[in-house]
């Protein structure tokens, strides 16, 4: 073989794997929970600005979801992973299971909400999980919404509230952390003690937020008037009402230090074929226009601080001092935090 031959050769090589990484790279596989909500005219403009494909793969929950790329780890079924929140963050990061980037878009975020210091999960949205309450259920009662933790312990609270649990559901693990940042580990009175009460009070336990909201909530014929929820559900009750309203029929509660801030993020698995997709992906989900569609499906805030809200946030209250634990020690002490809840509450 001549030398320009070797080299035709070569060349020859490199033009396909060129062209086999363009054809791996058309399509793009997001693997995300089963809440996530995106305009199907938003999705189409990537596809068209990128000539590519994009497959929304619901796999569960936020922690259902995250199982399932653990097990497909470095042979994934999808190239990203939508919706990993600072609950879940150093598990996924434990796992390795994602490729390191960091967006330029990123300098557009609050650096309040860039919760993955190593760079492998970018902050996509936000929100903040407390207590709901039932405003007419609680007006016909004579009742005024408890201002403290310590309140829902008493008798007028007696089988008033509905939890989710913290091992099966994302806003029950971020209550149960709201009240072990309110009530500490090991004070005189501390978060066990605070939920033996509870337990000796009637709270409810569900797996699932739509259980919890939608069969028990007073709002939808349950006979709990309190339950853990979001800071925008009240914004979702008043833009869905079939009737014309001026207010929710719901409101929030937010005690200090006990209303937990939710980031949900994406990464990039290990293993994609479709890496420089991924990453167009990203920087696609960062920028305005994609931050601007969800907030009123996922009732979340964009992270982007130039992306706008829709009217409804109006009624999306924001704490004032929301739960300052950081996502190291939840990852440090999570599977401690659940067990221990789990011996005082469910047996």
């Amino acid at each position: 073989m001549t030398r320009w031959t070797a080299i035709a050769s070569i060349m020859l090589v490199l033009a396909f794997t060129v062209a086999c990484g363009e054809d791996e790279d058309s399509e793009l596989v997001i693997m995300t929970h089963d809440s996530f909500d995106i305009s199907e005219t938003i999705i189409d403009e990537f596809e068209t600005d990128n000539d590519a494909t994009v497959v929304i793969q619901k796999a569960g929950d936020a922690g259902e979801a995250l199982v399932r790329a653990i097990l497909e780890k470095n042979n994934p079924s999808a190239d990203l992973l939508y919706g990993i929140d600072n609950t879940y963050l150093e598990r996924a990061l434990e796992q390795e299971i994602f490729d390191e980037y960091r967006s330029d878009l990123l300098d557009q975020v609050p650096d309040e909400f860039e919760f993955d210091s190593s760079g492998h999960v970018t902050p996509i949205d936000y929100g903040y999980v407390n207590l709901n309450y039932d405003i007419d259920f609680l007006t016909e009662s004579g009742l005024t919404a408890p201002e403290t933790l310590e309140e829902l312990t008493g008798s007028d609270w007696y089988e008033s509230l509905v939890v989710e649990n913290p091992a099966t559901s994302s806003p029950g693990l971020a209550f149960l952390i709201s009240t072990i940042a309110y009530f500490g580990e090991d004070d005189d009175y501390d978060y066990l003690d605070f939920w033996a009460d509870m337990k000796a009070n009637g709270v409810l336990v569900k797996d699932g937020w739509s259980d919890a909201y939608y069969t028990d909530f007073t709002m939808y014929g349950g006979d709990r008037p309190l339950v853990v929820s979001y800071a925008t559900s009240p914004a979702a009750e008043f833009l869905f009402s079939e009737e014309p309203i001026e207010s929710p029929p719901t409101g929030n509660i937010l005690i200090d230090n006990a209303t937990f801030t939710q980031i949900e993020g994406i990464g990039i698995l290990k293993g994609t074929n479709s890496k420089t997709l991924a990453k167009k992906f990203i920087d696609f989900a960062l920028g305005t226009r994609f931050q601007e569609d969800f907030p009123d499906k996922m009732f979340v805030y964009p992270v982007n601080e130039n992306a706008a809200t829709p009217d409804s946030f109006k009624f999306a209250e924001v704490p004032s001092q929301p739960v300052g634990i950081s996502a190291e020690e939840i990852g440090e002490k999570r599977e401690q935090w659940i067990q221990a809840w789990t011996d005082v509450v469910l047996r």
